[in-house]
């Protein structure tokens, strides 16, 4: 610890990074100020960063030529993270933020099976095990809190597209820059909402566009800080922290989120002892798989 302190660089990567992960947890904290509906959230969300990211892609001029194969690819991975956004906040919106970070916690689970299918290799017995031990935290918090169902399923559903999104860009990244990337997705998933909200909302209505100024305040915040901001600082500290220290923290965004929704909004955030039990095993279990999978990977690394 001492030579850490010491090596004043490396102590600056890893407050960046814990962080970063704060901003991830206050993610939930904006999306319970914010008092419009989870699509519309969504897609101002992808718009106002699809601008920042575009006016960051020409000041560092970042090449954003694909092929339209690619593109449509890009595009499934845009439908995606929308499908994440809005479940996550309608998940908000249907029950808390506790509920829904404790069920965002289960995408590590979902990831151990998509990963292999996706890359096509042997799922890890300690995966199943685990996965197991996080459906009876599931079990623990459906039982105590069945009134907040809708919440509890919508948050598992996005914890799901979240895992499926991450497996995806995994791939991706091994053709294109990560920035790229991401501008083609928030286009391509702001044109996925844009049809559903005229074929099947209310159209872009002038009331649609009435924003409060703490709303928008707090929509620019969201999508520039959270999501731009966010984005290019994480690839970026990806190349100066080790893998092993990176899943290990980010296994925190939960707890993070969790604490400050307690703080900022104690009556609305006061859970049963029972999900209280279910959250810590279903998080101990997120940060013992991490360390298990990182451990694993250092050893592939060292023989």
């Amino acid at each position: 610890m001492s030579r850490l302190f010491h090596n004043k660089p490396q102590l600056k990567n890893y407050l960046h990074l814990h962080f970063l992960v704060f901003i991830a947890g206050f993610t939930a904290i904006l999306g319970e100020l914010i008092t419009i509906k989870a699509i519309s959230l969504v897609w101002y969300r992808m718009v106002i960063a699809a601008i920042l990211m575009f006016i960051f892609i020409k000041i560092t001029k970042v090449k954003l030529k694909i092929t339209l194969k690619f593109l449509l690819r890009l595009s499934i991975g845009g439908i995606i993270i929308a499908l994440h956004w809005i479940t996550f906040f309608g998940a908000i919106d249907a029950s808390n933020i506790s509920i829904t970070l404790a069920m965002f916690s289960t995408g590590a689970f979902f990831a151990s099976f998509i990963e292999p299918i996706i890359y096509k290799r042997t799922i890890i017995w300690y995966e199943i095990f685990f996965g197991i031990i996080v459906i009876i935290g599931v079990f623990i918090i459906t039982q105590s809190e069945i009134k907040y169902l809708k919440g509890i399923l919508l948050g598992i559903s996005s914890a799901f597209f979240s895992s499926l999104f991450t497996v995806l860009n995994g791939k991706f990244l091994r053709q294109h820059t990560a920035t790229a990337i991401s501008f083609y997705e928030f286009l391509s998933g702001v044109l996925f909402i844009s049809i559903y909200i005229l074929f099947f909302g209310d159209g872009f209505s002038l009331p649609f566009f009435n924003l409060s100024t703490s709303d928008f305040g707090y929509l620019f915040i969201l999508a520039s800080i959270c999501t731009a901001y966010a984005f290019i600082a994480s690839v970026y500290i990806m190349k100066l922290i080790s893998p092993y220290t990176l899943v290990l923290t980010y296994n925190l965004e939960p707890i993070y989120g969790i604490i400050l929704a307690i703080i900022l909004f104690p009556e609305k955030e006061q859970m049963s002892t029972s999900f209280y039990y279910g959250a810590i095993l279903i998080i101990g279990i997120v940060l013992l798989n991490g360390i298990l999978k990182s451990t694993r990977k250092l050893k592939r690394k060292q023989t």
